[in-house]
């Protein structure tokens, strides 16, 4: 008789302040440099931060979390471009893009009755059923559309310092009230940040 084939160890993750860092550290400085500066040198800043944020994940997990390393690529050509052309539309679009991107991934997976939330979070959010995955995975499509939206109004109307403030505090703002917001779905749904992870 085959032997049963052994589930992969889990991957390892970054402590959560490390994680705070890596994911919120380049957008904080972001926000400094233009306060001081102004968006061309803030770009430039979100740029070099961004690449020590990619290379502080591979050096302390030998991993780069997906939504960190297409974000880390959309900041490079965008915000490539925006300092080559002088011209501030390109970083300014750089959200609505990749919420864009995130919001068709989330779809395509769902479409495919595959949520593409289970596949980058599992290991991040133990016991979740299913049907708590498919639901999850539809809130944050959703979510992602409202931002894409919010920024493509936001960009239009608002000062370049306006901008960079909501970008900064009201995007971050909006993520955190909007991921607690799912706290009770998850929890229907056999969230278990207890124990170990059911099989």
């Amino acid at each position: 008789m085959s032997q049963p084939v052994p589930e992969p160890a889990p991957r390892p993750q970054l402590s959560t302040g490390l994680n705070l860092a890596v994911n919120y550290g380049p957008l904080l400085l972001f926000f400094v440099a233009n306060k001081f500066g102004d968006l061309f040198i803030a770009t430039g800043v979100f740029m070099a931060a961004m690449v020590v944020a990619v290379g502080v994940s591979w050096w302390k997990i030998r991993h780069v979390p997906p939504m960190l390393l297409l974000t880390f690529a959309i900041v490079l050509v965008f915000g490539g471009l925006t300092l080559w052309l002088q011209d501030e539309t390109f970083i300014k679009l750089k959200p609505t893009l990749i919420y864009g991107i995130f919001a068709a991934l989330l779809f395509f997976g769902l479409a495919t009755g595959r949520p593409t939330l289970k596949l980058v979070m599992d290991g991040a959010l133990p016991g979740i059923d299913a049907a708590g995955w498919t639901k999850l995975t539809r809130n944050w499509a959703l979510f992602f559309v409202a931002m894409m939206v919010a920024n493509e109004v936001a960009r239009r109307m608002l000062t370049t310092d306006q901008w960079v403030s909501f970008k900064v505090w009201g995007v971050t703002l909006a993520f955190f009230v909007f991921a607690l917001a799912q706290a009770p779905l998850m929890t229907r749904h056999g969230l278990n940040l207890g124990d170990e992870p059911k099989p």
